[in-house]
């Protein structure tokens, strides 16, 4: 299962900014770890966003259990793939 769950809405208003969002619940720990998985998600997306995202669209990253004890690679692999699928239909 992966660290994090990615969702991807058209706007469909003309505007080609990609814009993103992050959550992560209360189920996944305190407020520390919360952060913790918040900063891991935005880091992923500085990376990858702007040359894989999908213009005119939300991007929300949902975080999970587990995602903040995962290795960073991973997590990268995972939405590597994720916006694959999104990309590709």
């Amino acid at each position: 299962m992966p660290g994090f769950v990615l969702l991807v809405r058209p706007r469909d208003d003309g505007d080609p900014a990609i814009r993103i969002g992050y959550t992560v619940t209360r189920k996944i720990g305190n407020a520390v770890v919360r952060n913790r998985m918040k900063r891991r998600l935005r880091a992923l997306a500085r990376i990858h966003l702007p040359e894989s995202g999908i213009p005119g669209a939300d991007h929300v990253l949902i975080g999970r259990a587990g995602g903040v004890e995962r290795e960073f690679a991973r997590l990268e692999s995972e939405l590597v793939k994720a916006l694959g699928r999104v990309a590709h239909g």
